[in-house]
């Protein structure tokens, strides 16, 4: 009976993430809890094995085929992954955190580095935000730096991002929600032949203060206190907000995938929202989540304050497939870590 109440705790918050968060905001953050329940029931899939009652052990394991799609998108275990074929993109993308424009090692700002010496071919990047009244960090520092990608768009307002590309971009569409600091830029880049239509998002942030965040380091260091209920009522109150917030940009970006007439669509970016999510359900609807399809393990990309999720995403076109999507824990110098992938054509 247990088992059977976890099973259906994890169902239920798998498919949460179909529920609209401006209708239910309170239900939305649920999400987040996906990867503890799964375990629990790993646990207890493990346990009726260990103790040979198979027919208990199926519970467990028929809540994991009805979820399946979840349990790929947080923790795939693509073991036997392949090379791409030589003929193949190599994607990018990055929240810069305004490159920690204060930092340098060697005479060098280090992420400025690493987007140099990624080798990709297109580049995302979310808060983009130089100056050139910085001493540290202009635009022409950056401009020099990626020097390979001639071509390049970058916005100076809300939301800042930016992209780079070996390839040229013939247009630029905002795609922002109304009353919205943050959303999208579509960018339709050539290559070759054919015509990408790439989208980098950076969806609404949780904009949790640095009260919120030592709240929520009491909570996960110190469970037992009288904080807990507290906390948990403000954290999912703010969390709902913030993906209501985030609904409309995530069906924006939806509805141009869905009028694009374009075969390759690539979508970049930090959607500020887990894998069991609206915002990842309702772009993903029409495009296969690249870190499932080729990822390995749990790719945590955003790793302070005892947040550790995958917040950021590459997803890609049923036409394309991805190879070796990884999340780069190599450099922390921004919150979030880097996010990679390669993508060839399929014939």
């Amino acid at each position: 009976m247990v088992n059977m109440l976890f099973i259906c705790l994890m169902l239920l918050v798998a498919y949460s993430e179909r529920l609209s968060p401006i209708e239910h905001p309170t239900l939305s953050p649920i999400g987040l809890t996906f990867p503890i329940l799964a375990l629990i029931n790993a646990g207890f899939l493990l346990f009726w094995l260990l103790i040979t009652q198979w027919k208990y052990a199926l519970l467990p394991f028929i809540g994991f085929l009805l979820c399946s799609a979840q349990i790929r998108a947080t923790f795939p275990l693509n073991l036997f992954r392949g090379n791409p074929p030589e003929e193949h993109l190599k994607l990018l993308s990055y929240n810069v955190m305004s490159f920690d424009a204060d930092k340098k090692e060697n005479g060098q700002n280090p992420i400025l580095r690493y987007l140099k010496e990624s080798e990709a071919d297109i580049i995302c990047l979310q808060e983009f935000i130089v100056s050139s009244k910085n001493q540290y960090l202009t635009q022409k520092d950056v401009d020099k730096a990626l020097a390979a990608y001639p071509y390049h768009h970058v916005s100076k307002e809300n939301p800042h991002m930016a992209c780079y590309s070996k390839y040229p971009i013939l247009s630029v569409t905002p795609l922002h929600a109304k009353k919205s600091r943050n959303g999208a830029f579509a960018y339709e880049i050539t290559q070759g032949v054919d015509t990408l239509l790439v989208i980098n998002c950076h969806l609404e942030s949780n904009r949790l203060t640095q009260e919120d965040k030592a709240t929520y380091e009491d909570i996960i260091e110190a469970p037992e206190t009288a904080k807990v209920k507290e906390g948990i009522r403000l954290f999912t109150k703010k969390l709902g907000e913030n993906s209501a917030k985030r609904a409309p940009q995530a069906e924006k970006v939806a509805q141009t995938i869905a009028e694009s007439k374009h075969p390759y669509v690539i979508v970049m970016g930090d959607f500020n929202d887990s894998p069991v999510s609206y915002s990842h359900y309702a772009i993903g609807r029409q495009l296969n989540d690249a870190f499932a399809q080729s990822g390995l393990g749990a790719g945590i990309s955003y790793h302070l304050n005892h947040f550790y999720f995958r917040l950021d995403n590459i997803m890609v076109s049923p036409s394309l497939q991805s190879y070796k999507c990884q999340v780069d824990n190599t450099i922390s110098d921004s919150d979030h870590y880097p996010i990679s992938c390669f993508v060839a054509k399929k014939r």
